[in-house]
Order: structure tokens, then sequence, then C-alpha cells
């Protein structure tokens, strides 16, 4: 089934001077351009593409890969605003991507970087994007599982910490307790589920909780140091961002880790780092 804003596996069927007529199935065919024609191309072959629709409604092919398909979203930077809405690089040189003026929550000008969410809009069947992300997430019931790991995109800033989109599908809270690291909107990154309340809403953490995260964090600990020859510059006296660079945790939950460790007989704690013991 062709999918119209989407990457598609489609046959060459017929070769011009001018690019490449593809099989779009009810569409008839789809033409990709010499500029982005694989070299060797032959008919018969499969390849696959991107399809969208140009300025006059015609099914266009691109090799190219956008930043986003329709039904993801994607971090993307505006190009210009008219008088319709404004403009967006999708990661297609030929086509920039619509966000109307109804699809904004706030104006927007060129140069910004904003996450985009791209559908296809049912009255004009124009491939659009939007910032209006409520209308799109919790349509489905919050079914995960404590220290489940997800994928995160974060997507908004608030006074309580991060709003972030869950599997595509969900909206989530990573508190700022929760936080360690740099985050910025648009970035992806694994999570897990801290809670899913009565009422819906999702706590996220960037780390396991509870003994599940100190078991997590000790394996890493070991293989670490098996891999570092026994020896590792890092203990309960190290910066918080030299821990997070190696481990991705916060200072407290290493050092909770390394005592257990210690206690076990499994390392030592030395003046200038941490060692295993064999």
């Amino acid at each position: 089934m062709i999918k119209v804003g989407q990457i598609n596996h489609l046959e060459i069927v017929k070769k011009t001077d001018f690019g490449l007529f593809l099989d779009a199935g009810d569409y008839g065919t789809s033409l990709l351009p010499n500029k982005f024609a694989p070299s060797g191309a032959e008919i018969g072959q499969f390849i696959d593409v991107f399809l969208y629709f140009d300025s006059d409604n015609q099914l266009v092919a691109t090799t190219e890969s956008p930043i986003a398909q329709v039904g993801e979203f994607g971090l993307m930077k505006i190009e210009g605003v008219s008088s319709i809405g404004a403009f967006a690089d999708w990661g297609i040189k030929d086509k920039d991507l619509l966000i109307p003026f109804s699809e904004q929550r706030t104006r927007f000008s060129a140069g910004q970087n904003i996450l985009v969410y791209v559908y296809t809009d049912k009255a004009s069947g124009r491939i659009v994007g939007t910032t209006k992300f409520n209308k799109w997430l919790d349509k489905t019931p919050a079914n995960y599982q404590c220290n489940q790991q997800v994928d995160l995109i974060i997507a908004e800033r608030s006074d309580l910490g991060f709003k972030a989109i869950v599997e595509g599908q969900h909206w989530g809270m990573i508190f700022k307790s929760d936080v360690f690291g740099k985050l910025f909107i648009g970035k992806r990154l694994k999570g897990y589920i801290k809670d899913v309340r009565e009422d819906g809403k999702i706590d996220l953490t960037l780390q396991k909780v509870g003994v599940a995260k100190m078991d997590d964090l000790s394996e890493k600990i070991l293989d670490v140091l098996e891999k570092k020859g026994g020896f590792l510059p890092l203990n309960d006296k190290s910066s918080p961002e030299s821990i997070f660079s190696t481990f991705r945790t916060s200072k407290g939950t290493f050092k909770k880790t390394i005592g257990g460790l210690y206690k076990q007989g499994k390392i030592a704690i030395e003046e200038q780092g941490i060692r295993l013991i064999s």
C-alpha cells in the first residue's frame, strides 16, 4: 500500500532523460528526478523513496530522508513566514513543510528551531505540521509498567521540569528532581516509567527506580572496570559531571551503588578511584 508522506519501497518502471518513473499503485506513477536517482538504477529494480505532493499537487519521489515522516515528531528550523503560516525545513530540499497559523501554539519567526508533528490534513490532503500536540497524544490507555524502558522526546520545559513525549503516543513528565545531564527541546533519549497515576498521568525518570536502578548500575560499573583493566578514576568524591559522562547517572545513585559493591567485597574504594577485586 502506497503511503504518501512516508518512505516506500517502489519499483522502477520507466527511465527517461530527466528521471525515473516509479510504480505508485493507485496513484499511477511517481517521478524521481535524476538528481535524486541512484547511479546504475535499472527498470525492475526496487528503491526506497519518500513520497510527497509538490506545489502542483503532483506526486513526487525523493531519496532524501525527511526529519519526520507523517505520524512522527521532529525538530525543524523555521525558514520563513507567509500570510498562511510558517514554513519549516523538514529535510526535503524542494519542499518546506507548512505549519498553518491555526496549528501554531505561538507565532514563529525565521531561524527558530521547534518541535513539529507531521500529519496529513484530511480536508486538503496536504502534508502539514502542527505544534498543537494534545489532539495527537493520550488517545490510548497508558499501559506501562514501572521501570519499563521507553523512547522519549523532550517537548516542553515547565516549572516542574520537562514534558516529554513517550513512545510517540503519550505525555509524560520528568520532574526537576529526576533531571541530570543536559536536556533540550527535541532531544531523543531513553527513559523509564516511574509511575502511571490513577488519572493516567505518567511520571518519568532517566534511570531505573529503586533496587532495579542499583542492580543495573552495579552491572555497568563492574563491566566498565573489567574493560578498563580493573581500575576507574571515579569515586564518591568525583564531580557529578564526570560521573554522569561515564555512567549517565546522578552522583547520589553512584555513591550508593559503589558503597553496595564495596560491602559485597567486589571493589575497593581508593583515594584516586575504584578498583575491581578479583
